[in-house]
């Protein structure tokens, strides 16, 4: 990376140092978001995907309130109506993607999900300027190409829910570029919260209306005490790992991160194994191997481009 004017040689040294931290958040994060799909697929036998939803933010506004409470006074909501979206859009993906694990394998769903990064990029380019050069294009492609190779035909096999995810990850796509747009000059800390505070009343709304019409995905069901735990667990994890994200795009332009999501496929292709018994054939191993050493190859780009005088 070439030493921008003024800037000393430490000073580039931790900007490096800073990237290469953001990278392993970012790998953390994808590994373990797939533990919510899990969990979800396990409550959406008896509990609404809405619901679900609901309970996730309901944890995540209680684990962070205490925090943004403390630190601000008042808090700090810069852009109330960029904050206000950011929340519908994360309500609204995790709401499909939710409902798309209910019926399909989890794999299958992230897989489809995952036109989100390639979108990222493109969006990125357009709306933040970010430059992005022909490797890094040429990664994304490839790590598109091996999600392709994931996914294959799904419509025959389970109809309008195979769109669910495809919605998904244009719904998560520009809430990843309004979340780059934002942290450059944000707290990330205060964006999670509220995020989380938007979808939960956003949610809340959905539920008291699903259950006043009785439309099945938004109408709430008692959970059992089991259920009450997993639906807590499903909000620590989504809390602990979406804030992982905010954090290393201040250190990161959107593009970058884009590759490594897809190791979110790693981990629901395990998760599906372990607990559900959907073990991937031989060419979405294939598939899934073209996506990794894509994101092995943008960190590689990332080390190069930070050693380049």
């Amino acid at each position: 990376m070439t030493p921008a004017p003024g800037n000393s040689p430490s000073q580039n040294l931790r900007g490096d140092q800073g990237a290469q931290r953001a990278l392993t958040l970012v790998v953390l994060a994808m590994l373990s978001l797939p533990a919510i799909d899990a969990i979800a697929k396990f409550l959406s036998a008896t509990l609404p995907a809405a619901q679900i939803t609901w309970a996730r933010f309901v944890v995540q506004v209680a684990l962070m309130a205490p925090f943004v409470m403390t630190a601000y006074r008042p808090v700090p909501f810069k852009n109330s109506a960029v904050h206000v979206l950011r929340g519908a859009l994360i309500a609204t993906t995790t709401v499909l993607v939710f409902a798309a694990v209910k019926f399909m394998p989890i794999a299958d769903a992230i897989a489809i999900f995952f036109v989100e990064p390639l979108v990222v990029t493109v969006f990125s380019a357009i709306f933040l300027g970010e430059r992005i050069g022909w490797r890094r294009i040429a990664a994304v492609i490839v790590g598109f190409a091996g999600a392709l190779i994931v996914i294959r035909p799904s419509y025959e096999l389970f109809g309008l829910t195979a769109v669910l995810p495809l919605a998904a990850a244009f719904t998560f796509a520009i809430y990843i570029v309004l979340t780059r747009r934002l942290v450059r000059d944000q707290d990330p800390v205060a964006m999670q919260f509220s995020a989380g505070l938007s979808g939960l009343v956003l949610m809340s709304v959905c539920l008291i209306l699903g259950h006043a019409f009785h439309i099945p995905v938004f109408d709430p069901a008692w959970p059992t005490f089991a259920e009450w735990m997993l639906l807590g667990l499903s909000g620590v994890v989504a809390t602990v790992g979406h804030h992982l994200i905010v954090v290393a795009c201040r250190h990161l332009e959107a593009s970058a991160l884009a590759p490594f999501q897809y190791l979110e496929i790693v981990g629901a292709t395990v998760l599906g194994l372990l607990l559900f018994d959907d073990f991937p054939d031989a060419l979405t191993w294939v598939g899934i191997v073209v996506i990794v050493c894509s994101g092995l190859y943008v960190f590689h780009r990332e080390q190069v481009r930070g050693a380049t005088p």
